[in-house]
């Protein structure tokens, strides 16, 4: 069979990156896709969401913010470099799992995810600066980033594990129940971003009247997100008991209790936030553990399964009879 050449296949027959280099880039990845939900929030949050007045460029005449635009240009600016931080590490994530032996199509399958993912939510960040921060594409950037943040983590713990077939550790209903979880999760966060949208930080000074928000009453919304977080805490505590009376992984149970301590946290931070009218440093701290929250329970599901070191094919050509013989 004629072997098709590409950059990628190129650089694999001449760079054999080993096993814990993968686990690097995957991580390096991961934790830029945290790192750029904390700088986008603090974009919001030192109301540099108009920094730059329009997308792709930072002004109709300029690519990069100028000194009129002062310290909001430069927020705003820096962030948007910042994805070209994170648009390296996903690369090098796809180059490593692509040139290992043996090459997983599945890892690097993962990576393109990652890149394709960023792409959209740049595009969707350029939308929402056209469309003035309206509150719903806002959400919607969030939840983008917090998809980027799955796939990460996800090719982050399949750099851990073989390729072979999952294998539950668990009877499936329990690991369903771990699904059930991480959806609770994540309707608490996407709630966060409604809260977000209705309250008071909306990404310009407080006293610029045109950036739109979303018409809902903010007690009301902070009392649904409330709720769903009370749900959040009941199901952890109830996955917790359930761990222990079945004798789940050890890294099972590690990680639910993870979680329970990173939701009472937010909890305990929530409630201040809520009673102190939203100090900015306070918000930033809780998209932080936002997204932490969101890690913690997307692992849980990942424990009570396990995968083993399958027998690949190297990816490399097959060799001729005269050469096998050598």
């Amino acid at each position: 069979m004629e072997r098709v050449l590409n950059p990628f296949s190129l650089l694999a027959e001449r760079w054999q990156p080993s096993a814990a280099m993968v686990r690097r880039a995957t991580f390096a990845a991961l934790v830029m896709s945290v790192v750029i939900v904390v700088t986008g929030g603090a974009v919001r949050l030192t109301a540099s969401g108009l920094g730059c007045t329009t997308w792709p460029r930072c002004t109709a005449e300029s690519l990069t913010p100028t000194a009129e635009m002062g310290f909001h240009g430069v927020v705003e600016f820096t962030n948007r470099m910042l994805t070209y931080v994170l648009s390296a590490a996903v690369g090098w994530a796809i180059l490593a799992a692509r040139c290992h032996r043996p090459w997983r199509r599945s890892m690097t399958k993962l990576g393109w995810a990652q890149f394709w993912l960023v792409m959209s939510n740049a595009v969707l960040g350029g939308i929402t600066v056209l469309t003035g921060l309206n509150p719903y594409t806002v959400a919607l950037h969030m939840i983008a980033a917090m998809a980027l943040v799955w796939v990460a983590l996800l090719m982050w713990e399949r750099s851990k594990e073989g390729d072979g077939p999952a294998k539950l550790s668990v009877a499936r209903p329990i690991h369903q129940l771990s699904y059930v979880l991480v959806t609770v999760i994540g309707l608490l966060v996407a709630a966060g971003t409604l809260v977000t949208g209705a309250g008071h930080h909306p990404g310009t000074p407080r006293d610029n009247k045109i950036v739109p928000r979303i018409p809902l009453d903010y007690d009301r919304l902070a009392q649904f997100h409330a709720d769903f977080a009370f749900i959040s805490v009941g199901l952890t505590i109830a996955m917790i008991f359930v761990f222990a009376a079945i004798k789940a992984p050890q890294p099972a149970k590690s990680r639910a209790k993870e979680l329970l301590a990173v939701l009472l946290l937010q909890g305990v931070l929530g409630f201040v936030q809520y009673f102190t009218d939203a100090p900015e440093l306070m918000v930033g701290l809780h998209m932080f553990l936002a997204t932490l929250t969101w890690i913690a329970a997307l692992r849980i599901p990942l424990a009570l399964r396990t995968r083993e070191v399958e027998a690949v094919a190297d990816q490399l050509p097959a060799q001729t009879p005269q050469a096998a013989a050598v």
